[in-house]
């Protein structure tokens, strides 16, 4: 976890962290290899071939992080915030007239409120919040 973190804010490992790392990958392995070393020499390689595939899998996912950059923790990705349609489509202005009372007060309903009360789905549920959210912001910036 440490390294995940490392590269996913792009800081040095920690030297204890990649000694520890590296001490559990040989311990892992000569146990697996010990069990199966009774099975002769393809059965050592079979029982430490686990340990072998999950440091491989670990390595690929750590290059897969390292390529992607930095993570900023102040700014959501563009794909996490659903953005509001400019235009008010009919489930809109139906979400509008629904939920008017909540918006007089300032108050956007949440996305599980809004899935309930007008039965719809999650992609849609969040595309009207953005447009309910819109509203009250546009509401509260006229008052």
């Amino acid at each position: 976890m440490v390294l995940l973190h490392a590269a996913r804010r792009n800081v040095p490992v920690p030297n204890l962290a990649r000694w520890l790392l590296g001490l559990g990958i040989v311990a892992t392995l000569a146990a697996n290899a010990a069990h199966g070393i009774g099975s002769g020499p393809v059965g050592a390689v079979v029982a430490a071939w686990p340990a072998v595939a999950l440091v491989g899998s670990y390595e690929l996912l750590m290059l897969i992080i390292r390529s992607t950059g930095p993570i900023s923790a102040d700014v959501p990705s563009p794909e996490c915030v659903p953005q509001p349609v400019p235009e008010a489509n009919p489930l809109q202005r139906q979400a509008a007239d629904t939920f008017a009372d909540d918006l007089a007060t300032g108050h956007v309903p949440s996305i599980r409120t809004i899935r309930a009360r007008m039965r719809i789905g999650q992609p849609r549920a969040q595309l009207v919040r953005a447009y309910l959210a819109s509203l009250a912001s546009e509401a509260e910036v006229a008052s």
